[in-house]
């Protein structure tokens, strides 16, 4: 087998978040067909594709490379953080990447009551954001729109 389809292999592993070991890594890589496979081998791979261990959905530790986590960075534009925008009748709900969400968030609360932001609720990668009184939600929308410069 060659180097790429290792790389290949390894990677795509990776992104199933479901490897707690280094040991489970070399394994299912074994079970692959990559015989000549081995855990320092494996432990030079994760650091060299800059793989960490995080948790994933079912809360288990695991590794996963860092394009999957997303974590932003301070030279990271923050319109690129704003993944989604929509809103209903009661508020705007605003979909970031992972971890960005407060800073989001907190950007919005400053801005604050005279461009019709009441409050804002983030989470690591959620914000529900609603208006004043003043304000309907879809006027509160619109500006958060072209505060990220999104297309409506």
């Amino acid at each position: 087998m060659k180097s790429t389809d290792l790389t290949k292999t390894f990677k795509e592993m990776l992104r199933q978040e479901k490897f707690s070991s280094q040991v489970e890594i070399v394994q299912a890589l074994q079970e692959q067909g990559f015989d000549n496979i081995n855990q320092s081998k494996v432990s030079r791979m994760l650091t060299k594709f800059g793989a960490v261990r995080t948790r994933n959905a079912k809360s288990e530790m695991v590794y996963c490379l860092p394009a999957e986590i997303s974590v932003p960075t301070t030279s990271s534009p923050l319109k690129n953080l704003v993944l989604d925008i929509d809103f209903n009748s009661s508020m705007v709900v605003i979909k970031t990447s992972p971890g960005a969400a407060q800073l989001i968030a907190r950007l919005l609360d400053s801005i604050g009551k005279s461009e019709g932001i009441l409050g804002s609720i983030a989470g690591d990668d959620t914000i529900f954001s609603t208006p004043t009184k003043e304000y309907t939600v879809k006027k509160l929308y619109q500006t958060i729109i072209e505060l990220f410069e999104r297309e409506l």
